[in-house]
């Protein structure tokens, strides 16, 4: 009886180990700003036409949601996005958990694979901000009845594209999370100064590279991300990306 016991738990702690690895896949898949299925060009706007299947495209500065099925548009909605103080993970992610959660979500949840957070698309009791402003701690807000349509229709998998060109600069410091500190992380990365994951945390890890491309860049040495220190580090970023780009004759 014992033994079978032992198998037993044997076998679910087996069964709990997959399911782990499994949701740690999806988290580390392509989770950062742009997918190599998607493609941009020369001005850097996404060609939703290249996109196979359902795609989420919301531009937070419009207050719009666009819902596009093999590059044609059949669905808008309005939303709401995150406050500037809470923004909302811009960049493009995948839906990576649907559930029907309580009164405050409006019913319908779409989890995004935000890896600094829990993100998601979902209904709201508020529903005088959709459309309006930017109101959320960073999910974006929809009416619950949008919610729950768009709900019925994306799978697990669909690609999310968040825009918003109009949110303020903000000093990274050390504590900060957000799309901003993941492109920092991305970019001092390319640049060969940051060897870590790229999980949207400014932690010791990216303080110490931001410390030695300051230093190497003749900025004054304080481990945060002005606004000159973050142009130079994008600067030096699209040069090197440029430079690996191959040449056609």
């Amino acid at each position: 009886m014992r033994k079978k016991l032992v198998s037993s738990i044997n076998i679910f702690l087996l069964i709990l180990s997959i399911l782990a690895i499994c949701n740690s896949l999806l988290m580390l898949d392509d989770y950062h700003p742009l997918y190599s299925s998607i493609v941009e060009d020369e001005a850097g706007e996404i060609d939703i036409k290249s996109v196979k299947g359902y795609l989420i495209y919301i531009n937070l500065d419009s207050l719009i949601l666009k819902l596009y099925k093999d590059g044609s548009l059949i669905r808008t909605y309005p939303v709401s996005g995150g406050k500037n103080n809470t923004p909302s993970p811009t960049g493009t992610w995948k839906i990576i958990s649907k559930s029907d959660w309580g009164e405050g979500f409006g019913g319908s949840w779409l989890g995004l694979n935000v890896p600094w957070g829990k993100y998601g698309i979902h209904g709201t009791k508020s529903p005088w901000f959709v459309g309006k402003s930017n109101a959320s701690h960073g999910c974006i807000r929809m009416k619950n009845a949008d919610a729950k349509e768009l709900y019925k229709i994306v799978p697990h998998g669909t690609t999310v594209i968040i825009v918003q060109k109009t949110l303020p600069f903000r000093i990274l410091k050390s504590g900060d999370v957000g799309s901003d500190v993941l492109m920092v992380q991305k970019a001092l990365k390319k640049l060969g100064y940051f060897h870590d994951w790229e999980s949207g945390k400014y932690g010791d890890n990216l303080k110490r590279s931001v410390i030695k491309f300051q230093k190497d860049n003749n900025f004054k040495v304080t481990g945060t991300v002005n606004k000159a220190v973050y142009d130079k580090i994008m600067q030096l970023y699209k040069e090197k990306l440029k430079e690996e780009q191959p040449e056609f004759e």
